[in-house]
């Protein structure tokens, strides 16, 4: 195990305080401590924590699970974000509302254009190979085609589920067959669920702390979303 940035003994201890992402990782010893972000390099995951990294090998990670206490974050106008540029041309392509974009980026990646989840979900909006391959993403890793694609994919889910955010937030983390299978409802997986209230949460936060933007399409304004017919 590898440790960067941080004496071996600080890996033993709480980090107390949560970022807007956060996980509990999980080890065969039975230490747990929290992570902000993680990425699968070969045969170790890189975790990301406060104060640097740690690489471990993938064997002595018994779980992940999702934090489900996140303290909240001050609004950061998206033009001051990174990727701002790319998420506002995604959002108007699309006409999906730029701070829901915001808000599933920070919980799927924390904008790491780099991560990979532990189900080979990739880059800022953890797209699937399979996923990102039908809606024609040729570099996965390149933070303008993910941007769009992820943006794509949530403009369907949000047409399939008649704007219903919930609905959509879950068919993005599990899968639309699984929200189908539980009876056009939020799956009952723990992560699902957490996933759900996560990025509702920071959306939310985002809405409250700044005047409503409607984005103008054909025919009206839409406040959350008014989804474009997948192409």
């Amino acid at each position: 195990m590898r440790l960067k940035h941080l004496a071996m003994s600080g890996l033993l201890v709480a980090f107390a305080a949560p970022a807007v992402r956060a996980e509990y990782i999980v080890l065969r010893s039975g230490q747990r401590f929290t992570v902000t972000g993680y990425q699968i390099l070969g045969n170790s995951y890189r975790l990301q924590m406060k104060g640097g990294t740690v690489d471990v090998p993938v064997e002595q990670v018994l779980t992940i699970e999702p934090e489900e206490v996140f303290t909240p974050v001050p609004h950061v106008e998206i033009s001051q974000e990174p990727f701002g540029k790319l998420i506002r041309a995604a959002a108007k392509r699309y006409s999906v509302d730029a701070d829901l974009i915001t808000s599933v980026i920070a919980a799927e990646s924390n904008f790491d254009p780099k991560a990979i989840s532990r189900r080979n979900a990739r880059g800022l909006m953890q797209l699937l190979p399979a996923t990102a391959a039908h809606l024609g993403v040729k570099d996965i890793f390149d933070p303008q085609e993910n941007i769009d694609a992820g943006t794509h994919y949530l403009s369907d889910l949000l047409l399939l589920y008649k704007n219903d955010l919930a609905l959509t937030l879950a068919a993005y983390n599990a899968g639309p067959q699984r929200v189908q299978r539980y009876g056009q409802r939020v799956p009952p997986f723990a992560e699902t669920i957490s996933y759900v209230r996560r990025v509702k949460q920071t959306y939310n936060q985002r809405k409250a702390s700044t005047p409503p933007v409607k984005i103008n399409v054909s025919g009206g304004t839409a406040a959350l979303a008014t989804v474009a017919p997948s192409r």
